[in-house]
């Protein structure tokens, strides 16, 4: 699945919906790993797995679509399955290992695919301690659109998901996804306000 031609473009952050749904914690030393990797790139090796334990209450449902960390979405076995090959088309799956969870299947999506596509001069600032980017503006000729996901060199530590890629998710999920607009080709649409907030 890819753009159509003539379809609007759009860029989103996912983030689990405020609903009932247990969510996972992530062990902080895989995320910092994680976030080494990010910003050093080839300097530094990603985590092989991650260690993770379920919050919530109990009698709620674990979301498929489970963190909220910007920069590392965590999947279930029937999400991953659901957008197949294109996944690995923009990145690798990395197993997370759930504290007392035997059977349960979730993978930390780890996007390698870094694209400078961002129109420097018509977005936002980036921010100075993480290279936030509030309000992104890009070069359309340059959007990855054919992967479900990327990141930026200015702003390496967030995923940003295509539309047609945050579309398929949420068919997927119903209510347990939050989609954060942060850019569109079409001028009427009307970005988040604070898409990386909480």
């Amino acid at each position: 699945m890819t753009d159509l031609p003539g379809e609007t473009l759009s860029v989103y952050r996912l983030l689990p919906s405020l609903g009932e749904y247990q969510q996972l914690h992530l062990d902080s030393v895989g995320v910092r790993q994680l976030m080494r990797w990010q910003s050093a790139g080839a300097g530094a090796e990603p985590p092989a797995l991650l260690s993770a334990e379920w919050m919530g209450e109990r009698r709620w449902a674990r979301s498929e679509f489970p963190s909220g960390r910007p920069g590392a979405p965590v999947l279930s076995r029937r999400l991953a399955d659901g957008l197949g090959d294109a996944l690995l088309s923009a990145g690798r799956l990395v197993p997370v290992d759930i504290k007392g969870a035997k059977r349960e299947e979730y993978f930390l999506y780890l996007v390698e695919q870094v694209v400078d596509c961002l129109d420097l001069r018509r977005s936002s600032k980036p921010k100075r301690l993480d290279g936030e980017v509030k309000k992104p503006v890009y070069h359309v000729e340059a959007l990855p659109t054919k992967l479900p996901a990327f990141r930026l060199p200015q702003f390496p530590g967030a995923v940003q998901w295509n539309g047609w890629a945050a579309d398929r998710l949420v068919d997927l999920t119903g209510d347990q996804i939050e989609k954060r607009l942060t850019w569109s080709q079409d001028p009427a649409a009307k970005p988040h306000p604070d898409p990386w907030g909480i």
